[in-house]
């Protein structure tokens, strides 16, 4: 939102709603950055998958062992009762990335079915009724297992370069980069 090459600023919104099945995430987005008058074009939203699979109905009745066990390709690793898996979408990560916090008890939350749609789908209606081209990232919390603290990982985008092949090329030093993709 600076406007300023090179610097980097984060900003988060208090006092977002509880978002339910069917929650406009554009709309809110507005609403936060008053009516998209806080947004510039270039600028990045994230959502967190929680918002998103929120918003699109991926809530569901029932236990969190029987919604990892459906949203499990294969299972990595396991100690005890922690699942280290490759989940639907491919990512590899604890628990399938279901989650049963900030839900009602008895419910667990899904990550969304395509979270590169849905993060086309928030530019496009913010491009649509703000005017601004910014790019949308979906987020999702991830640990290292076994080990302490968490950050979030981006699990859908549009509107910018996620990851850049670099084989092929050399690096500073003259060897040949073979398997760099940042």
């Amino acid at each position: 939102m600076s406007g300023r090459p090179g610097r980097i600023e984060v900003w988060a919104p208090d006092g977002l709603p509880e978002v339910g099945p069917g929650a406009d995430l554009a709309a809110l987005v507005l609403d936060a950055t008053a009516r998209g008058a806080d947004l510039a074009d270039g600028d990045v939203v994230c959502l967190t998958s929680k918002v998103v699979s929120k918003a699109e109905g991926r809530v569901r009745a029932g236990g969190r062992d029987a919604a990892i066990e459906e949203e499990t390709v294969r299972v990595v690793a396991r100690r005890g009762a922690t699942r280290i898996v490759r989940n639907r979408l491919g990512l590899t990560m604890a628990a399938a990335g279901v989650d049963a916090s900030n839900v009602e008890a008895g419910h667990v939350v899904l990550l969304p079915l395509d979270p590169d749609a849905s993060a086309r789908g928030v530019r496009a209606a913010l491009l649509e009724r703000a005017g601004v081209n910014v790019a949308v990232v979906v987020t999702d919390t991830s640990g290292r297992a076994w080990r302490e603290g968490q950050t979030d990982l981006a699990i859908g985008a549009a509107g910018l370069v996620v990851a850049e092949d670099h084989a092929g090329r050399t690096d500073a030093h003259g060897n040949p980069l073979v398997v760099t993709l940042p």
